[in-house]
């Protein structure tokens, strides 16, 4: 397969002309305007080095899970004609081959929001079913499409709303005790996640009393990317760069940056800690406007690879690649190094807690 991924690896010839993500120590790539190196923070360790690879996706796309199904690489995706805010009856769900770049399934009519999980012979696709997708989202549900071909669907309701709850992002992953789910919701603050368990993929109970919301900033933590990696839940989500705590937490490479991507790990779900790294895990580079948000990622061939949006969050927006070349377990690790204060997020008290 390895002869055949051309598109990744071919960072290995062009590393040179690669955007690396290492706050701390940003550079100035040819063309881009120099900027004024913000002012000094607290001591904090340097990011993983992740590469961003020098392609994007065409067209208008946010939300997205890549996958490995069958041997194949595949990127399981929205489809919004009109752009980001198209109508929900005209948006889609789809699927494609990363090898050959063809669209290879169509499916989930009036539905958005995806994120997927194989499991052994099955891929498992969520994703929010909504009546109107305008300025203002109105959701039905979070349903379950299953296929073990890519050509037949089963389509199953898992999520209902509690009240005027409205549903968005979801992501799924195994652990010890079956399955969990992490769900965006605007409940009780819009933007912010919570959690549900099953058994079996079809029956979900919520999770009470556990809510990824910062009820005392009032900002987002949104699109939810949830792992499971022994001792550790990890989760990728993002936020409000320019909220005041997480503006002197990380340092962000452009002043003009406003959506990033932080990584937090938790053993109970209820008590999380913040990576304590100089900066943010995904953070705009020169181009890739205000935002670096919607971030899935999977493991290939020893390499770990993240999807994430760009854009500005309202008239444009791209797929993008981050590579960090190792695999999952060790990245994630190596945002957590040992012996550093770390910020912490309450779950049950829904607030973050900063070191003094």
């Amino acid at each position: 397969m390895r002869s055949r991924l051309l598109v990744f690896e071919s960072v290995v010839v062009l590393i040179a002309f690669c955007s690396a993500v290492t706050p701390g120590s940003p550079g100035t790539a040819a063309g881009e305007p120099a900027r004024a190196s913000p002012p000094a923070r607290r001591p904090a360790p340097p990011n993983p080095k992740l590469v961003k690879l020098p392609f994007a996706f065409g067209g208008e796309r946010m939300e997205n899970t890549p996958v490995v199904f069958g041997g194949r690489p595949l990127l399981v995706e929205n489809v919004r004609p009109g752009g980001a805010h198209a109508k929900g009856k005209d948006a889609y769900l789809s699927i494609t081959d990363l090898v050959t770049g063809q669209s290879v399934a169509r499916f989930g009519d009036g539905h958005s929001f995806v994120s997927a999980f194989v499991d052994g012979v099955e891929l498992n696709v969520f994703a929010t079913e909504f009546e109107r997708f305008g300025v203002e989202m109105d959701t039905r549900c979070i349903a379950r499409f299953v296929t073990t071909d890519l050509k037949a669907w089963r389509r199953e309701v898992v999520l209902t709303r509690d009240g005027e709850e409205q549903f968005f992002n979801t992501s799924v992953c195994r652990d010890p005790q079956g399955y969990l789910m992490a769900y965006e919701s605007d409940v009780p603050v819009r933007w912010c996640f919570r959690f549900a368990r099953s058994k079996d993929l079809s029956h979900w109970e919520k999770i009470r009393g556990l809510d990824f919301a910062d009820m005392g900033g009032k900002t987002a933590c949104a699109n939810p990317t949830i792992r499971y990696i022994a001792p550790w839940w990890y989760v990728v989500y993002g936020v409000w760069s320019f909220q005041e705590k997480h503006s002197t937490y990380y340092r962000y490479l452009l002043p003009e940056t406003k959506y990033v991507t932080l990584v937090a790990r938790s053993k109970d779900l209820g008590t999380w800690e913040l990576s304590p790294t100089v900066g943010p895990m995904l953070d705009p580079v020169f181009g890739e406007g205000i935002n670096n948000t919607d971030a899935d990622l999977f493991e290939l061939e020893g390499n770990t690879y993240i999807y994430y949006a760009t854009g500005d969050q309202a008239t444009w927006g791209t797929i993008r690649v981050a590579m960090y070349a190792g695999p999952m377990k060790e990245m994630l690790e190596s945002y957590f190094p040992g012996g550093v204060p770390m910020a912490t997020f309450d779950a049950r008290e829904r607030r973050y807690i900063y070191p003094e």
